[in-house]
């Protein structure tokens, strides 16, 4: 919940720089959000890489929590397509694009302004911090009421980092592996679904 809260104020302070114009625009600064979006993937491939046992552990994973990722994955874009029906102003590819963040609103946020415009990559930016917000503060009531893969399912990217330590209380240790593997999926999916619904 505190680093969501530090990456709200960040981005509130953004917004005030920019209103109050304190640095310069954007457009004169070059390609800074291409250059810091792929210092991120670099350092989210290292973390992954660096880990010498993860993939050990994944091979002995039960194989139908393997299917945990698609599952969220596909539940996710068929609630965003949903969606176009309550917001007609905005297309399918918008709302698909903003939905494939999965919680990864760092990444996605930032492909979203570069392909589709600083509006929609706010609405992505905001959406995906809501999404693991309600993960952080609902985790306990969704493993009451549906189940210990639930609060995976919502959490998406972040249950492999942010997420976990809530999942782990709630959901018991026997769930880590499921976690960590459900987020490494996810993460990954995360570039491709946000760069082909950006472009449409």
């Amino acid at each position: 919940m505190k680093g969501s809260l530090i990456i709200v104020a960040f981005f509130v302070a953004g917004i005030i720089v920019g209103v109050t114009h304190l640095l310069p625009p954007m457009s004169s600064l070059g390609n800074i959000s291409y250059i810091t979006l792929c210092a991120l993937i670099f350092l989210v491939g290292f973390m992954i890489g660096n880990d010498s046992e993860i993939f050990k552990k994944f091979r002995r994973l039960n194989r139908l929590y393997m299917l945990l990722p698609l599952m969220t994955i596909v539940g996710t874009l068929a609630g965003c397509a949903i969606t176009t029906l309550l917001l007609p102003h905005r297309s399918l590819s918008d709302c698909l694009a903003v939905g494939s963040g999965m919680g990864y609103y760092s990444l996605s946020s930032v492909l979203i302004t570069q392909y589709k415009g600083a509006e929609l990559g706010t609405v992505a930016l905001l959406a995906n911090i809501v999404r693991e917000v309600i993960t952080l503060l609902g985790a306990p009531l969704m493993v009451r009421w549906f189940g210990k893969l639930a609060p995976i399912s919502v959490g998406g990217a972040t249950t492999m980092d942010t997420t976990l330590p809530i999942l782990t209380r709630a959901c018991g240790k026997d769930f880590v592996i499921v976690s960590i593997f459900h987020g490494f999926i996810v993460d990954f999916s995360v570039p491709l679904l946000v760069t082909f619904f950006a472009s449409w």
